[in-house]
């Protein structure tokens, strides 16, 4: 694992995909911030977030609409992956560990 990899993961609210993801993968060692998109998110993603990472992961292809139309330019060179997981599980759901598990861990 590389220091210098750096997780960005990204739901609506930042209440339970995406701290699940921070937790999961801090665990592993890895470099890791998760945010939201509402503006009622516990973090609200920022350009700082963004200029960051190494790797963007959102939770659903809406999230990947708002933040390429709230930093267009940030995100100019990032990929921005679409893990397709539905807001369906709370925070640090074993079912919702091990689908992030599967569909993280092929683009590291």
């Amino acid at each position: 694992m590389n220091n210098e990899t750096k997780l960005l993961f990204i739901c609506s609210r930042n209440q339970w995909r995406s701290p699940t993801a921070e937790k999961v993968y801090r665990s592993k060692g890895f470099n890791v911030r998760s945010a939201g998109t509402s503006p009622n998110a516990k973090k609200t993603v920022s350009e700082n977030d963004i200029h960051w990472s190494s790797h963007v992961f959102v939770m659903e292809k809406k999230h990947k609409q708002r933040l390429l139309a709230k930093f267009p330019r940030s995100l100019q060179y990032k990929a921005i992956i679409v893990l397709d997981i539905p807001d369906d599980y709370q925070y640090m759901d074993e079912e919702l560990v091990g689908i992030l598990n599967d569909v993280v861990e092929h683009h590291l």
